[in-house]
């Protein structure tokens, strides 16, 4: 019997293809409705930029809110999770629904340091956009939360302390925190990770500043990896007296858990919401 790779959601999701065409067809519903201004550019390459999603009423001093799209650091659009921005507006606030380059051919490091400077982009921004740079949040999903996490920690990558923006809470949906096994999955051929990247920008080797609530969640049936690691990383935080929270979305898996994220009717949409009227 040949083992299943754990970090292979296709495997274990079989509507796979349906959620990723709802997901997409959600965020196309809500552009139309939506006030956005598309592709603010943070960097030199057409994917470092960022959609910014308004709400129908806003008043100076919104909150800020940023989302970063999973895809294995291989995939993804920031088009494709336009839904995200719903409990955001929900809330008054912005919403700024990031992209960046793409492994193999940009490498991680990279990433990181994209991510990073779209958020500064983001608080020097605020003032102009009608936002309150102080009310600065973050999340993002699977490869997404891994880069979320890294806007409020000192990796084993960086050179010294890292330059981090003024974040006032995170939420983390079914992230991946533990790099080591990325490199020998399904994804070698794909992201062509190194096991020196994957030691390097890990979010449970790494220190986490003081600071912003952490909430990290995870969908019930999810796969052990994304379980495991979201318990430690959890605990990790706890042992370094910072403020966390973990849950589990009941009935989710790694695709459908973005219904709930972008729903402000729903538990973990109400979360997000919460998120952002308390910065």
């Amino acid at each position: 019997m040949v083992e299943r790779d754990l970090y292979r959601n296709r495997d274990f999701i079989p509507d796979f293809d349906a959620i990723m065409a709802e997901t997409e067809a959600r965020s196309r519903a809500l552009a139309d409705r939506a006030r956005i201004k598309r592709d603010v550019s943070y960097g030199p390459t057409p994917r470092q930029s960022f959609d910014l999603v308004f709400p129908s009423d806003p008043v100076p001093g919104a909150p800020l809110h940023m989302f970063i799209h999973g895809g294995y650091w291989r995939a993804g659009s920031k088009e494709a999770h336009t839904l995200v921005a719903a409990p955001v507006i929900a809330a008054g606030g912005i919403a700024a629904l990031v992209s960046y380059d793409l492994m193999p051919g940009t490498r991680l490091a990279a990433i990181v340091a994209q991510v990073r400077a779209a958020a500064w982009h983001l608080v020097g921004l605020a003032p102009d956009i009608g936002a309150d740079p102080a009310r600065f949040t973050a999340s993002g999903h699977s490869a997404g939360a891994h880069l979320a996490s890294l806007l409020a920690a000192e990796a084993p990558g960086d050179s010294g302390a890292p330059d981090l923006p003024p974040l006032r809470g995170m939420l983390l949906v079914s992230g991946i925190y533990d790099l080591s096994g990325i490199p020998s999955s399904f994804l070698k051929d794909e992201a062509k990770m190194r096991a020196d990247e994957a030691e390097a920008w890990s979010p449970l080797t790494s220190r986490h500043r003081p600071g912003p609530l952490r909430v990290i969640t995870r969908g019930e049936e999810e796969t052990a990896p994304f379980q495991s690691q979201a318990a430690a990383l959890n605990a990790l935080l706890a042992r370094e007296g910072q403020e966390t929270e973990l849950r589990s979305e009941t009935g989710r898996n790694h695709l459908s858990i973005v219904f709930d994220l972008a729903d402000p009717d729903l538990p973990l949409g109400k979360k997000l919401t919460a998120l952002v009227e308390s910065s």
